[in-house]
């Protein structure tokens, strides 16, 4: 079950993150969308309805859940930004997976909306400053000080995640 969960592991951010595994890292969230909407698209309602794993999200809610969880994101890197250090407002992404928009809405939403918010995201990302990197949110679980780097980090890894969930039962289903 754990390798279900964790397909490429838990997140686990370097002590040190240099300027090349940053611009790597905002290469993934560049081109999360695309490897999204190319893996999914042509998926059927049943197949978008399985769950990833056993007591698992389904694959419809897992992109709706990607385009939350990264509006979030881009959010706490807009307050880190300008602000110093936030308290962040966490939200529970499991009460919001079980809503009706993402139990049953078309994926084409979410996909719409990660291509136009990644656009932006990448963008901004790819302007800040070295200095900006260091800038910092407060998480309200346990007062944590994520930085604008290791958040780059997070969401790549947060992406490439959620991708190998569905990627995976794919290819465990011979889709």
């Amino acid at each position: 079950m754990k390798d279900l969960r964790y397909p490429i592991g838990e997140f686990n951010c370097p002590d040190k993150l240099t300027a090349e595994q940053i611009s790597e890292y905002i290469l993934e969230l560049e081109t999360l969308p695309s490897r999204l909407e190319d893996l999914v698209t042509d998926f059927s309602n049943d197949q978008l309805e399985t769950p990833y794993r056993p007591g698992g999200w389904t694959v419809r809610q897992v992109v709706h859940h990607i385009a939350d969880s990264h509006h979030h994101s881009y959010t706490r890197f807009k307050w880190a930004l300008t602000e110093d250090e936030p308290l962040i407002k966490a939200y529970e992404e499991k009460d919001w997976s079980i809503l009706f928009d993402a139990r049953t809405a078309p994926i084409s939403l979410s996909l719409h909306y990660i291509r136009a918010l990644h656009a932006k995201l990448v963008f901004l990302l790819k302007g800040i400053a070295a200095d900006d990197m260091k800038k910092c949110y407060l998480h309200p679980e346990g007062n944590v000080k994520v930085s604008v780097a290791e958040n780059i980090a997070k969401y790549a890894w947060h992406g490439n995640h959620h991708f190998a969930h569905i990627k995976n039962l794919a290819q465990r289903e011979g889709w």
